[in-house]
Order: C-alpha cells, then structure tokens, then sequence
C-alpha cells in the first residue's frame, strides 16, 4: 500500500520512498532472485538499480527483525550481525520504521524511526542516518558497506549503544501491616525511605530511571562517558517498587506529635525482642538526622553498659554497700553530683537509681583501659557493622585513659551515641541479649546482622533489668513513668557540652515489648526532658492513640 512494507510476523513495517519497493515475503521475488541469482562475479561500481535493490533488502530485513538476513546483505556479516545484535539485545531498541531517501551515488540516506523497550521503560527513537552500497569481495554482490554510523550517526569505531540507569529506583514504602508511610502525614521519615531506596530499591522490585547513550570505546564503568556527549534519549522517571518496612504507622503517629512539640528532639522506638525499629522521629525537619545518626555524649544513659561492667565483674552489687560521696577525683580530675548530693550508707541499687555519678568514678581505679569499650562492643554490638538499612551510626566507645577513661564511664569523654544507640542499649538490658535494629527484613535481601560476641551474664542481666525497673518506678525516671504498669525499666541521663548552658537530655525505657530513647540537645535534665517525651510515645502506644 503506497509504497509500505509490513512483516506480519513481527508487525514492523518498513517504508521506502522513491527506491523499488521489496517486501520480505513473497512481493518482489524477481528483483531478490536477480540480486541472488548472479553467476558470475559482477565487478565495477553498483549500479543505481543494485544500490535501491541492496539497501532495500538490508532496511527491510533489519526492520523485520532477521537480524542473520540483514548482516548477510553486508560485507562484513560477522561484525554487523554483533552490532545488531547489540542494537536490540543491549541497547533494546526494536527498528519500527525504516525511510529510505534518494540515493545519491552510491549512498542512501534513511530515517529510523525506533521504539526502547527496558524493563517497563518505553520511549520513542528517531533520528537520520546513511549506508554506502559496495560490492562483496568474492562474490561481487552489491551489499551494504559496514560501519557501526549505520546503525546510528553518533557511533564511531569502538563506540557501542548502552543503557545506563539514572540513580536509583524509587519505592513505596509501606509499613508493617502495608499501610502507606505518607511523607506529608510523616515528615521524619522522609530520609528514612530516601535511605530505603538507596539500599532496597531494586530489591522491592523499583525500577530507576534510564537513558541510552553512546558509550566510549574500552569503557571501564558506567560512569565513562565521552565529553559532551549527550544521552540519546532519557525515560527519567522509575518505576517504583513495594516495600515492606517494620516501621508501624500508629507508633510513627505519635513520635512525630510528641517531637512537633519539642524544639531539638529526636526519638527512637525498638521492639527489643526482635531490634525490628517501629518509629524514628525528628523534631528538626530537613536537618541532620540525629535519631539514627547523631554524635552526641549519651550522659548518665551510658550507665547502662558500665553498669553490667561493674556487675559481671563483681565490683558492685544491687543491695550491697556502694559508695557515693558528692565529689569523686580520678586522673586529676574531680567529677561531681547533680547538685553535689550524696547517699550516705547506700546500696548500688540506690546509686544507680539517683544516677550517682561518683558511685562510678571511684570504680575508674578497678577497670582496666579497655575494659568499657570492649563490654560495649561484645554484649551491646556498639560499634559493629549494623545493617540498618539506612545510613545509621552504631555508636563508638573508644578505649580512654586516666580521666578521660573515668569521663566514659558516666556517657562524658570521647563516648558517642544517638537515640538508635541508645535505644538497642536499653533493649539489650531487657533481653539479655543484642539485637541488631533494622527497618527492612532480612530475608529480603538475604543480609546478615550483626552480632554480639555473647550474651549478658545471667546473673548480672537479672541485676540490671532489676536496677533498671528500680529506676523506673522510684528513682530518677519515676517521674516520667509514672502511669506505666507491667514491665517497665527507665534511665535518665544528662551530657554537658562545652560551650552549651543546659546540657542534653537523655532518656531510655521500655514498656513491655517496646523501647524508645530520646535526646533534647540544650534540653536539661534527662528525666525533665526527654523523659517526658518517651514516656509520653509509651503511653500512647500502650493506650492505641
């Protein structure tokens, strides 16, 4: 029809103006037979009917997808079927049309008119090109001249058609009942599942962005690239993936309410049976995200880790006699009390509870160098390569000297945690045992998590969680927990900061299954401050608001 070709096989159509028309099957049987039926080499320049017979034959066997016929109408088959080979397999581009233009010599002008088929991604290809009609050494058929500028302009000797994907691919996260994680309802969550993408995006089955270019010979990467040179064509948007994370709507809900009504806050929750993290919230939108990736001194939190030192090592024991006198020197050094309070004749237990400073810093003397940093890392995972998901920092507690290492022992020093930290810290005083937080289940990916060297010792974990539920209900974090039943556990914490008028909060508890950690940098007082801020997320929970 009017010159149009079609291969009903393949439903590609080629159309050739002003050369003879040639179809793949059946039509023009006498133009294929002259072409194939030669007896003798034929030698000279081709003329003007072989050059519309060759490159007829060579557009429409391309077109019709017989990439084996097409490379047979070159002189150089084996090269030319490779690279168009490459021109649908790598660049996944399927020839839909081909124009043939006037010949002008030997040379035929043509359009292509392409369609790019990746994964999902669709997008049209047109552009101009040319091919130089020869004739075959050996046998003197007129064929097609190969060079790679045939299958496109911009191809030079070495150069091939790629696909390149443009960052990464986006996902919808939902939580872990499938409900949306709406960025605009959760606001602190937004580098969360930008994190999520990074890491799980192809896994959930996102597809990124994408764009063919032109790649340079002997490309290394995929990010070699020839200067200036501009992609062909650009399917910029991904296909998103589903993405199941641990996270729970109704637990996010109320974090990011109680940070709305803080200035500096950061929160964290755990299920400390499992590390899965149900909730991260910051008060701070679009600024560092302190939660998960803060640096901050973790004050009398810290507690926690020198508290089962102490225990395991028998250097303190819940009802026995412990010092706490108001100031304490170590290292040249003299650390103090809130206050200067202290507790004549007192048990440990009631040092823990008034988080006593000095019942720590006149342990300083009894603990080797190494001894803090160690317990951390083989019964708390602090400093172990987490698998979180997102970036996340899991907390540092380097091995300190002299006063500085009395300074570590109360959260002080060179000590380093953030809410998430913190957060497993207190979950690990529940169990017993460390979990690794994480957002994403590992049998998605199949990642392994990181793990502790061992267990806290049974009896010294039965004295913590002891002292912990002791705290909670009548020492420095009764206040907060106060309305909480069942099983619940509690320290406060407060870091000074140099420079800084009122030192940063902290607090960490548990109520059941459940356990947060928060930091109000420039908050105060731990139980005063963020105290009040978990508290007030347990209580939510517990009440289903």
């Amino acid at each position: 029809m009017g010159g149009e070709r079609r291969n009903t096989r393949r439903r590609r159509y080629v159309r050739v103006a002003g050369l003879a028309s040639l179809g793949l099957a059946g039509a023009g049987l006498g133009t294929w037979a002259a072409f194939g039926g030669e007896q003798t080499p034929r030698t000279g320049p081709p003329t003007a009917s072989e050059v519309r017979s060759a490159a007829d034959a060579f557009l429409g066997a391309w077109a019709g997808g017989d990439v084996a016929e097409a490379a047979e109408r070159t002189d150089d088959t084996e090269t030319a079927h490779a690279a168009l080979r490459d021109f649908e397999e790598r660049a996944h581009l399927a020839a839909q049309d081909l124009r043939a233009g006037t010949p002008a010599g030997a040379r035929v002008p043509f359009s292509v008119r392409a369609q790019f088929v990746y994964e999902g991604a669709r997008a049209p290809l047109t552009y101009d090109s040319a091919l130089t009609v020869v004739r075959r050494a050996g046998d003197g058929r007129a064929v097609v001249h190969w060079e790679p500028r045939v299958l496109h302009p911009r191809l030079g000797k070495g150069k091939r058609l790629a696909v390149r994907e443009t960052g990464t691919a986006p996902v919808d996260a939902v939580d872990r009942d499938g409900r949306a994680l709406d960025a605009r309802a959760f606001p602190s969550l937004v580098p969360v599942v930008d994190g999520l993408r990074q890491t799980f995006g192809r896994t959930a089955g996102g597809r990124p962005g994408v764009e063919l270019r032109v790649e340079p010979p002997a490309a290394t990467s995929a990010d070699a690239e020839p200067p200036g040179d501009a992609a062909l064509l650009s399917v910029a948007e991904g296909a998103p993936g589903r993405l199941r994370t641990t996270l729970d709507a109704g637990v996010q809900k109320a974090a990011e309410r109680e940070v709305a009504l803080r200035a500096d806050a950061s929160i964290v929750v755990l299920r400390p049976s499992s590390g899965e993290i149900l909730a991260v919230a910051n008060s701070r939108k679009g600024g560092p995200n302190t939660a998960l990736e803060g640096r901050l001194a973790p004050g009398s939190t810290m507690k926690m880790v020198t508290g089962s030192l102490l225990l395991e090592k028998r250097l303190a024991a819940s009802d026995e006699p412990h010092p706490c006198p108001k100031t304490a020197s170590y290292g040249g050094w003299q650390f103090h009390n809130v206050d200067d309070f202290d507790i004549p004749g007192g048990t440990f237990r009631s040092s823990f509870a008034a988080s006593c400073n000095t019942a720590f810093i006149t342990q300083a003397g009894r603990v080797a160098d190494e001894d803090l940093s160690r317990q951390a890392r083989d019964v708390f995972g602090i400093g172990a390569r987490w698998s979180v998901g997102v970036p996340a920092f899991a907390g540092s507690v380097p091995v300190e000297h002299a006063a500085s290492k009395a300074a570590a022992l109360i959260g002080q020093g060179q000590v380093r945690m953030n809410p998430l930290t913190m957060a497993s810290v207190i979950s690990t005083a529940r169990t017993g045992r460390f979990a690794q937080p994480y957002f994403v289940p590992p049998a998605l990916d199949h990642r392994t998590l990181a793990a502790a060297r061992r267990p806290l010792d049974a009896a010294a974990h039965e004295q913590l969680r002891d002292l912990l539920r002791t705290t909670a209900t009548s020492g420095s974090a009764a206040g907060s927990m106060r309305g909480l039943r069942g099983d619940i556990g509690a320290k406060t914490g407060s870091a000074e900061v140099i420079g800084q008028e009122k030192p940063n909060g902290w607090f960490a508890a548990w109520h059941g299954d459940l356990a947060a950690a928060a930091v109000m940098q420039r908050g105060g007082r731990g139980g005063e401050s963020a105290g009040p801020l978990v508290a007030a997320v347990l209580k939510a929970v517990a009440a289903g608001r």
